[in-house]
């Protein structure tokens, strides 16, 4: 049971910053566009994405080291789970 809830946290750790980057990048381009009343699909998908990929490039060591923590955390567990 353990390991599963430090699997769900690691998970959310790991999506938050690309989320909540996706997150704001939306909400002000919708601000932008019921301002400018300007309906392109394309002009709310295209700099999330940007974003997205810019927030990758930027945490990308971070979340790598984050989950090879874990990893390492995980293998050594074994022998206690095995018995």
């Amino acid at each position: 049971m353990e390991i599963g809830r430090q699997a769900i946290e690691v998970t959310l750790v790991l999506a938050a910053p690309m989320l909540i980057t996706a997150l704001v990048v939306g909400l002000i381009i919708s601000i932008f566009q019921a301002a400018t009343q300007i309906n392109e699909s394309t002009l709310q998908f295209v700099p999330k994405l940007v974003a997205t990929f810019v927030v990758m490039i930027l945490f990308g060591p971070w979340m790598l080291q984050y989950v090879m923590d874990y990893i390492q955390r995980l293998f050594s567990s074994i022998p206690q789970l095995i018995g």
